[in-house]
């Protein structure tokens, strides 16, 4: 007669499932959460573990210049020769 309020109940196989999908949930959770902090942190790492951007050639150029890797003479025909090659 107890029994006729809840029918048969769900059973152990209905229990498992519940199991196994409330840990499918929360690894998707978990796994989603690692997921957005590895990329923020990769994303703003400190200024020597980050790749450096792409630079155009004539960026590169002027750093090279204002290292004084180069002289103004060699600066201002390797300049002309990529803004003819543009």
């Amino acid at each position: 007669m107890i029994n006729g309020w809840y029918g048969a109940g769900w059973g152990v196989g209905s229990w498992i499932a519940m199991v196994l999908m409330m840990l499918v949930f929360w690894g998707a959770v978990v796994t989603a959460g690692l997921l957005l902090f590895r990329r923020r942190h990769l994303d703003d790492g400190p200024a020597g573990s980050r790749r450096p951007s792409r630079s155009s050639a004539e960026d590169i150029l002027d750093e090279r210049f204002a290292r004084g890797e180069i002289d103004a003479d060699e600066y201002t025909a390797r300049r002309d020769v990529l803004r003819r090659a543009e």
